[in-house]
């Protein structure tokens, strides 16, 4: 008899730590998917586990009640956490794709907080069966805790190193389901001597096995064509990376690649964007021979910049792999950057750009900022005083900088907040900006020790867009992209440098986009 216990309460724990391990992978899921779907990392991952938090208690709160049939009790809602949250990622996808505006943020919160309450039901209730069977309760407690705990370790690093790069977020919801409705059939078996109507709760939970197996094999190619109606065009490249989803879509001619969700370049129209980020800057140095670009994956400023006779070397810092990699196997973006990226002159970075200007002590004739959006914390970093300094820092005394620096129709307060944010370091600066049809009006900030007079740069290398007669009318901005905004309580908003401690620029570009 006690070997019998013992042997039942050792399932108990081993079940309390794999079903830990699902439900914190669950968690961080919920999190990616509202990061990847709503925007704004911080804000969703933050809702996700306050959510999941606050449903836990609830089912703890709610487990009270339950004193009989604890093993049963236990099977039905590993049963209800399988098939919810094995299924969440794929019709979160289908919710985005066909339903009205705003119901994917409901469905997403309103599941996190269920599978928590599911998640927070599970471990009272385990408690009680391993004192039940004959262990203390606080050496139960504290074991089942502990499994739990050490599962959620577990689970986290699952999650960002195994399932989200190699599994992406549709299978990987199915696969930790599979993993919930295994532990829940295991111990129906274990237990199936205590159990009443052993066969249907058996059935039941294999009909639920099916369903999710067939979800593994054949959701992502259903959920792919639910996320190919997000996007206008055939899509012709997905993948997950570590860091961001990847997709590459083409219709006719028109080539776009998309990371997270965000339109980076469209090949109907790039060169006007390019050739502004790299010409003005170029073109401001006698001889530049070093060059800087933080971003620009893709390889297509690279492009720009190898049109320069006197270059000698090009450092390209981008945090993504797989985006270099893809810039240098894709036949359409080959096309587009003529295999810039395998040039000798290019040395590839794959490293966060905050830590590589950090750390290097190379000096640029030259630094192109080729980022995205700071539509989250982390790219949020990438314009602040702080990293604007550590990039003047890498200037040559006469080198020029050009950045980046979103719509000044768009986002108006955003432009000229990252403009004085470089203006902030004590560089010069020039503002620029240039109609490219696939993005809008689209702003840069040119900036150097020197002081800039754009209207005497000689363009050498051949253009598609630019010339130098027209470098004079990219400076002026008409009155509703002008720096003079006026605020709600018709005043005139005060801009501030955007500064690691006081990182606000991240809520001013939600606002200025969120109707578009």
């Amino acid at each position: 008899m006690k070997d019998a216990a013992m042997k039942k309460s050792t399932i108990i724990y081993w079940a309390s730590g794999i079903v830990s391990i699902c439900g914190i992978i669950f968690e961080v899921l919920f999190g990616a998917l509202g990061s990847y779907i709503l925007g704004d990392g911080v804000k969703q991952y933050t809702l996700t586990i306050s959510l999941f938090l606050t449903g836990m208690g609830i089912g703890a709160s709610l487990s009270e009640k339950v004193m009989k049939n604890l093993i049963i009790s236990f099977i039905w809602v590993e049963f209800g956490v399988a098939i919810i949250g094995g299924f969440s990622s794929f019709t979160m996808f289908g919710i985005t794709a066909i339903a009205p505006e705003g119901t994917d943020a409901f469905y997403l919160y309103f599941i996190t907080a269920l599978v928590g309450a599911l998640t927070g039901f599970e471990l009272p209730i385990l408690i009680r069966k391993a004192n039940e069977i004959g262990v203390s309760l606080n050496r139960s407690t504290a074991r089942v805790l502990f499994s739990d705990y050490a599962g959620g370790l577990v689970g986290g690093l699952l999650f960002v190193f195994l399932l989200r790069p190699q599994f992406g977020m549709v299978k990987s919801a199915f696969l930790v389901g599979c993993i919930n409705v295994t532990v829940a059939l295991i111990v129906l078996w274990l237990f199936r001597n205590e159990i009443r109507h052993f066969i249907v709760h058996a059935v039941f939970g294999g009909v639920i096995a099916l369903s999710l197996i067939l979800g593994l094999f054949f959701g992502e190619e259903l959920a792919f064509s639910f996320e190919q109606k997000l996007y206008k065009d055939p899509i012709l490249h997905m993948e997950e990376s570590s860091y961001q989803k990847i997709i590459l879509t083409k219709d006719q001619k028109d080539v776009r690649l998309y990371l997270d969700g965000s339109l980076q370049l469209s090949s109907t129209d790039e060169y006007r964007y390019h050739e502004t980020l790299v010409h003005p800057a170029m073109s401001f140095i006698d001889e530049p021979k070093n060059v800087l670009i933080l971003g620009g994956g893709d390889g297509v400023a690279a492009k720009e910049v190898l049109k320069y006779d006197g270059l000698e070397s090009i450092t390209l810092v981008d945090l993504d792999p797989a985006v270099v990699e893809l810039a240098n196997t894709n036949k359409q973006l080959l096309k587009l950057n003529e295999g810039s990226l395998k040039d000798q002159k290019v040395t590839v970075k794959n490293m966060d750009a905050f830590k590589y200007l950090e750390n290097s002590d190379e000096w640029f004739d030259v630094i192109l900022v080729d980022l995205p959006d700071p539509n989250n914390e982390s790219l949020n970093k990438l314009y602040t005083k702080e990293f604007y300094s550590l990039a003047r820092n890498h200037l040559t005394a006469e080198g020029a900088m050009m950045v980046q620096a979103t719509s000044p129709v768009f986002a108006r307060e955003v432009y000229w907040t990252i403009s004085e944010t470089i203006a902030s370091t004590g560089l010069n600066t020039e503002n620029l900006h240039v109609d490219v049809p696939s993005f809008g009006n689209w702003g840069f900030v040119m900036a150097s020790r020197e002081e800039i007079d754009i209207q005497n740069l000689t363009i050498e290398p051949e253009t598609r867009f630019l010339e130098e007669d027209m470098l004079g009318s990219l400076t002026e901005f008409g009155k509703d992209e002008d720096q003079e905004m006026i605020g709600k309580d018709g005043e005139e908003t005060v801009l501030k440098p955007n500064t690691l401690i006081d990182p606000h620029l991240i809520q001013i570009y939600e606002r200025a986009w969120e109707n578009y």
